[in-house]
């Protein structure tokens, strides 16, 4: 005895699926998705580019030491942090290690501050006075001095306001304040971490 199954005519049909769509049918399908990909990719490409910019143009950004002017310190040829985001919320100070617009050539500068606005500096016999006082300065090489200009046996002068007196490191090689005077605030890029 065979048992029958009984065949229903009325079963739903199945959907076409992607599989059994004609060539014709998927290449529109397969366009929209690559387009659709495609987008997505070019979209997360310029948010990443404009991150990274918004980054090395407001908040951090690496910098690369030229020269012994920061020395001992800075080292030449060293990587450090430029952190520019720091002067959005306060003003140099004295001590700070900068990153500034040279005054003398229009390039980039490490140099640290030793005075702002509104102070007043004297060089003299190869020290360095701030308002009268003697600046401690436990950064430099010992017997370091820092004597004015060549031309010059002694100088003086009173910060501006947002004007700031620069000295490097080294202050037998350095490029500075002692010869382009003090520097504008606005000459400041941001900090250095060290």
């Amino acid at each position: 005895m065979k048992a029958e199954i009984p065949v229903n005519s009325e079963m739903p049909t199945v959907a076409a699926t992607a599989g059994s769509l004609s060539r014709t049918e998927r290449t529109p399908v397969r366009a929209a998705y690559f387009l659709k990909l495609l987008t997505q990719c070019a979209l997360a490409g310029a948010m990443a580019v404009g991150s990274y910019f918004l980054i090395t143009h407001f908040v951090l950004q690496s910098v690369q030491v030229v020269g012994n002017s920061m020395a001992p310190t800075l080292e030449n040829t060293g990587r450090y942090l430029l952190n520019r985001w720091v002067y959005l919320v306060r003003e140099p100070q004295r001590a700070d290690i900068v990153v500034l617009r040279d005054p003398a050539d229009d390039g980039y500068s490490v140099k640290r501050i030793v005075a702002a606005g509104g102070d007043a500096v004297c060089l003299k016999a190869g020290r360095v006075y701030v308002n009268g006082q003697l600046l401690n300065e436990p950064y430099l090489a010992p017997g370091t001095a820092t004597y004015a200009r060549s031309d010059l046996r002694e100088e003086s002068l009173v910060c501006a306001k947002d004007q700031f007196f620069v000295l490097g490191d080294n202050r037998n090689n350095s490029a500075d304040s002692r010869i382009y005077g003090p520097v504008s605030r606005q000459k400041i890029l941001g900090v250095v971490i060290h």
